[in-house]
C-alpha cells in the first residue's frame, strides 16, 4: 500500500516560509490595534472618562475610511516590488517606491485637508440632524457628543500624511523581505503613544488629563514617530534612491490599478465597520462603547489574519512574477488553510479568557449611564470568537486573489456584505428590533460569514478555471 502524499502547499517548507514572512508582519500590524487597544484600556480604568472612548470609536470614521483608501491605493507598491523580487530584479524596485511615494505625499495633503474640514459638518449631521435618539446619555446632548467628537477628529486628521508615507515604506521593506525592520519601528512607535497617553490621558510627569484629546495626540505623536523612522531604514537599507531604467509602458496603470480594487474594498470594510459605530451610538453612548470594546478585539485578532494575508500576497505575486501559477495555487491555498488553523485557535481562546479580556479592557466598576461595562464586553466576545475567523478568512481569500491579477470581484463582494448588508442589518437588528448591543454581534458576525465564503469561493473558482485553461 502506498503512502498518500502530502499536498504540495503542505510541504514543511511552504509553512515555513509563510511564517518566515507573516510571523514579522503580523506581529508588526498587531501594533496598529495594540495602540488602539492601549488607548483603550487607559481610558476604560480611569473613573469617569470611559465614555470618552465613544468620541475616539466615533472619530474613527472618516479617518478609517481615509487609512483604508490610502492603504489601498499604495498596495501596488508592494506588489509589483514582489514580481521583481521574484525575477530577480529587486534593484529596480527603485522607480516603484519613487512612484508611490508621490502619490502619498499628494494623497496625504489632500486627505489631510478634507477631513480636518469635513469633521464638523459631518458629525453634526450624524449625531444631531439624522439622528433618531435625543436621549443617548445622561452625561450629554447629542449636539455635545458631535462637537467633541469632531475635535478628536481634527486631531487625528494631522497624522493622515505620516501614516501615507509610512505604508509606502512598510510595503515597499516587506515586499523586499525586511519585515523585522518594520515590526521593530511599529513596537517603538506603540512605546511612545504609551508615554503620551501616560502624560495626556493619565495625567503623569504633571500633564493635564485630556481624555480623547489627550488620546488622539498620542496617535499623532507615534505616528511620525514611527514615519520618521522608516524612511530613515528605506533609505540606508534598500535601493530606493537608486537610479532604474524605466519600466514597461503599464507599469503604472497596474501600480494603481492593483491598489485601487483593494481601496475600494477597505473603504467598504473599513468605513461599513466605523458607520456601525455610529449606529450604536444612535441608541446610547452605553451601548457605543460596549460594542466598540468588544470590535477591538476583534480587531486585534484580525491583525494577525492580516500578517497571514500580506504574506499569502507577497509569495502569489512572487510566484506570479515567475510565470509559476501552480506556485500561485499552492500559495492561496496554504493562506487560506493557515487562517482556518489560526482561527480556530483564537476563538477557543477568546472564548475560555472572555471575562479575563474584559476585565482587562475596564475597571470592573466602570460604567456608562448605570450599565456595568466589563460583564456586557464579556457576554459580547462570545459572538467576536465565532466571527473572527471568517474575518480572516474573508482578508486571505481576497489579497490572494488580487495578487493573481483578480482585482474587482474581491471589491464588489466587500462593498455588498459591508454596506449592502451588514449597514442595514445592523440597524435592523439594533434600532428596528431593539437587540441592542447583541443585534449588532449578530449582524456583524452574520456578514463576515457571508463575505469569507463568498470570497474563499470565488479564489476556489479562478484557480479550478485557470487549472482547466491549462489542461486545454
Amino acid at each position: 500500500m502506498t503512502q498518500r502524499a502530502w499536498p504540495a502547499w503542505a510541504r514543511a517548507s511552504e509553512i515555513l516560509d509563510l511564517l518566515r514572512l507573516s510571523g514579522p508582519i503580523a506581529i508588526s500590524r498587531l501594533s496598529w490595534m495594540l495602540m488602539g487597544l492601549t488607548d483603550a484600556i487607559v481610558l476604560g480604568q480611569v473613573k469617569g472618562q470611559e465614555h470618552e472612548l465613544a468620541f475616539i470609536l466615533n472619530s474613527w470614521l472618516p479617518i478609517g475610511v481615509t487609512l483604508g483608501f490610502g492603504m489601498g491605493i499604495l498596495l501596488g507598491v508592494q506588489v509589483l516590488t514582489s514580481e521583481l523580487v521574484g525575477r530577480g530584479e529587486e534593484h529596480l524596485s527603485g522607480r516603484i517606491f519613487r512612484r508611490g511615494m508621490a502619490w502619498a505625499l499628494g494623497l496625504g495633503v489632500l486627505v489631510t485637508l478634507a477631513t480636518y474640514l469635513a469633521a464638523a459638518p459631518l458629525f453634526d449631521f450624524l449625531f444631531v440632524q439624522i439622528n433618531p435618539n435625543d436621549e443617548i446619555s445622561a452625561l450629554m446632548s447629542p449636539k455635545e457628543f458631535a462637537q467633541e467628537t469632531a475635535l478628536i477628529t481634527q486631531i487625528l486628521s494631522l497624522s493622515l500624511l505620516g501614516f501615507m508615507i509610512s505604508t509606502v515604506c512598510s510595503y515597499y521593506l516587506e515586499s523586499l523581505r525586511r519585515p523585522l525592520i518594520v515590526t521593530i519601528t511599529s513596537y517603538l512607535g506603540v512605546g511612545v503613544n504609551l508615554c503620551i497617553d501616560l502624560a495626556l490621558v493619565l495625567g503623569w510627569w504633571g500633564m493635564p488629563q485630556m481624555g480623547g484629546e489627550g488620546v488622539a495626540w498620542a496617535t499623532v505623536g507615534s505616528r511620525w514617530a514611527i514615519t520618521i523612522a522608516l524612511i530613515g531604514f528605506v533609505i540606508w537599507l534598500t535601493p530606493a534612491l537608486k537610479p532604474a531604467e524605466p519600466g514597461p509602458e503599464d507599469e503604472g496603470r497596474r501600480q494603481i490599478t492593483v491598489g485601487g480594487g483593494t481601496a475600494i474594498s477597505n473603504i467598504a470594510e473599513w468605513g461599513g465597520f466605523n458607520l456601525t459605530y455610529t449606529i450604536a451610538a444612535f441608541v446610547s453612548v452605553a451601548l457605543n462603547a460596549i460594542y466598540g470594546y468588544s470590535v477591538q478585539v476583534m480587531g486585534f485578532c484580525f491583525m494577525f489574519f492580516l500578517g497571514i494575508g500580506t504574506a499569502t500576497s507577497v509569495r502569489v505575486a512572487e510566484h506570479v512574477g515567475r510565470g509559476d501559477w501552480q506556485g500561485a495555487k499552492d500559495a492561496s491555498r496554504l493562506g487560506v488553510a493557515a487562517t482556518f488553523v489560526l482561527g480556530a485557535v483564537l476563538a477557543l481562546l477568546i472564548y475560555v479568557f472572555k471575562d479575563g479580556l474584559a476585565l482587562l479592557l475596564v475597571n470592573s466598576k466602570a460604567s456608562i449611564d448605570g450599565t456595568l461595562l466589563a460583564p456586557a464586553i464579556a457576554a459580547m466576545l462570545i459572538y467576536a470568537a465565532l466571527a473572527t475567523t471568517f474575518d480572516g478568512l474573508q482578508a486571505t481569500a481576497s489579497m490572494a486573489l488580487r495578487a493573481q491579477g483578480v482585482v474587482w470581484v474581491p471589491s464588489a463582494i466587500h462593498i455588498a456584505s459591508f454596506f449592502l448588508l451588514m449597514i442595514p442589518l445592523c440597524y435592523v437588528m439594533a434600532v428596528s428590533m431593539g437587540r441592542g448591543v447583541r443585534g449588532m454581534m449578530e449582524a456583524v458576525t452574520i456578514t463576515l460569514l457571508v463575505a469569507g465564503f463568498l470570497q474563499w469561493g470565488l479564489l476556489e473558482w479562478k484557480t479550478a478555471r485557470r487549472e482547466r485553461q491549462r489542461a486545454v
